[in-house]
């Protein structure tokens, strides 16, 4: 199992931004989701990397295949859909990995080291932790709401639109607000705010591995540049 360092992390989701706003050629787009999605198996979340690869190769096949075929309003609406969801998988894939393989701890000394001010690091923090923690609220939720018949199965929320608005999508925004406050005096508490120089238990490092699977991610980007001039 290897881990890549969070700033080479940070790295490979500005790279999967970029693939989004200057509109990369397919196969650029295709090559680069593939190398965004090796890190997951070197970490050992083969099924992530698995579940995430066949959803966009899926949409590719949707894209390639399916799509000449149509015609008319099924058309616009499966182009739309799909060809949206296939330009968003590499940022969504590149930022699965970086934030569900990244420790608050990381995060904190690889900012600190590339000079962060603490003013961004707290904040980002706070986010950091608050999607977790919503999730678990979300899944005590649905637990709840199954316990009593009400909403259970997995397409429920879609059969029942109305009953997940009051009872599953109304509470979790009730207690974002407060999962917000909580996680930012919990940190607060821990000196996180204080001025002066802070220290960090966890010890990072770049490695080669990471400057190498940098330049091996930015090649197809720099090819397709290439060609574009």
């Amino acid at each position: 199992m290897f881990q890549l360092h969070p700033l080479t992390k940070l790295y490979l989701l500005l790279l999967s931004n970029l693939l989004l706003f200057l509109r990369v050629d397919i196969k650029t787009e295709m090559v680069m989701t593939l190398l965004f999605l090796l890190p997951f198996l070197g970490y050992g979340k083969v099924k992530n990397a698995l579940r995430l690869a066949g959803f966009y190769y899926g949409c590719i096949l949707v894209d390639l295949f399916l799509l000449p075929h149509l015609e008319g309003y099924a058309a616009v609406w499966v182009s739309m859909i799909v060809v949206s969801l296939r330009m968003m998988l590499p940022c969504i894939i590149a930022g699965a990995y970086a934030f569900s393989t990244t420790t608050i701890g990381e995060f904190v000394c690889a900012m600190r080291k590339i000079k962060v001010p603490e003013s961004v690091i707290i904040p980002c923090m706070v986010i950091i932790r608050f999607f977790p923690t919503i999730r678990e609220d979300y899944r005590q939720i649905r637990n709840a709401l199954a316990y009593r018949g009400i909403a259970s199965g997995k397409g429920a929320l879609l059969l029942h639109p109305i009953q997940s608005l009051e009872y599953i999508l109304m509470p979790l925004l009730m207690n974002g607000n407060n999962v917000a406050q909580d996680l930012s005096i919990s940190s607060l508490t821990k000196g996180i705010g204080l001025t002066g120089k802070h220290t960090c238990m966890t010890e990072i490092s770049m490695k080669k591995l990471d400057v190498c699977y940098m330049l091996v991610t930015l090649l197809p980007f720099l090819i397709f540049a290439g060609g574009k001039v």
